[in-house]
């Protein structure tokens, strides 16, 4: 992510008064609070994200910044921030012509990234079960019930699933008490999230009596007898599912 640009000038330079209390001048480290406020690009740049994770940016689809900017009603400036960053993180990418879109993964890339996602969020799951707390993994509970509940539903609620899908997944792996881990884990979920929750928004099979279900079951219950290998063996056999069905459904490129 690209760093808002920082002023290294000594804040006393202008007037040449020090912190009259300590008898020193002030430390740049003072107004690091005022640097870190979010700015537009930020923002642009957490809706973009938040909707490639959540599936509602179709892969191969083209996007007008000019109808973000609009949107998001800001300028051209943020947006183009946004999209420099997403594409440096391989979430968009920038054809010729300055066109934009979200990319259409191919099968190789498909199957590495998942095979990544099994060693990386597997070892989330599997801290989690040693590290997450009661209130936590009661609101991981809720979040199965919640999914649970939407893909029962007649038909099933594809939209509340996708919802409940990302946050019992997110609330587990911030349980591990991981913060990089977490990051890690949504650049990942920044590439795969378009094909997997798209595919969960048009294959109602996916939710009812479906394979999402049943390991989201055996997550939680691992997660309650606090057993690191049961809970990571349920995540593999989730994400595993998923991406077996994506696989036979013929999205992806050659």
């Amino acid at each position: 992510m690209v760093a808002p640009v920082q002023s290294f000038a000594n804040p006393a330079a202008d007037d040449g008064i020090g912190d009259a209390s300590t008898g020193r001048d002030p430390s740049a480290l003072d107004e690091v609070g005022a640097l870190t406020r979010e700015t537009l690009g930020e923002r642009v740049t957490g809706e973009l994200r938040a909707l490639l994770v959540a599936g509602r940016l179709a892969p191969g689809e083209k996007l007008s910044l000019r109808r973000v900017a609009e949107a998001l009603s800001v300028s051209m400036m943020p947006v183009r921030e946004a999209v420099s960053r997403l594409a440096a993180d391989g979430a968009l990418e920038v054809l010729p012509g300055r066109a934009v879109r979200v990319p259409v993964l191919r099968l190789a890339q498909f199957r590495e990234l998942t095979r990544v996602r099994l060693v990386v969020e597997g070892f989330a799951a599997e801290e989690a079960a040693k590290a997450a707390n009661e209130a936590e993994i009661e609101e991981i509970a809720r979040h199965e019930a919640a999914f649970r509940q939407a893909a029962s539903a007649d038909p099933p609620d594809a939209a509340g699933a996708v919802a409940a899908n990302r946050n019992l997944h997110f609330t587990l792996y911030e349980a591990a008490r991981m913060p990089t881990l977490v990051e890690m884990i949504e650049r990942l979920w920044l590439k795969a999230g378009p094909i997997l929750n798209l595919d969960m928004r048009h294959e109602p099979r996916r939710l009812d009596g479906g394979s999402a279900v049943v390991s989201h079951a055996a997550l939680l219950d691992a997660l309650r007898r606090r057993d690191p290998q049961a809970a990571r063996a349920a995540l593999e056999a989730d994400i595993a599912a998923a991406a077996a069905h994506i696989e036979s459904t013929g999205g992806l490129a050659p």
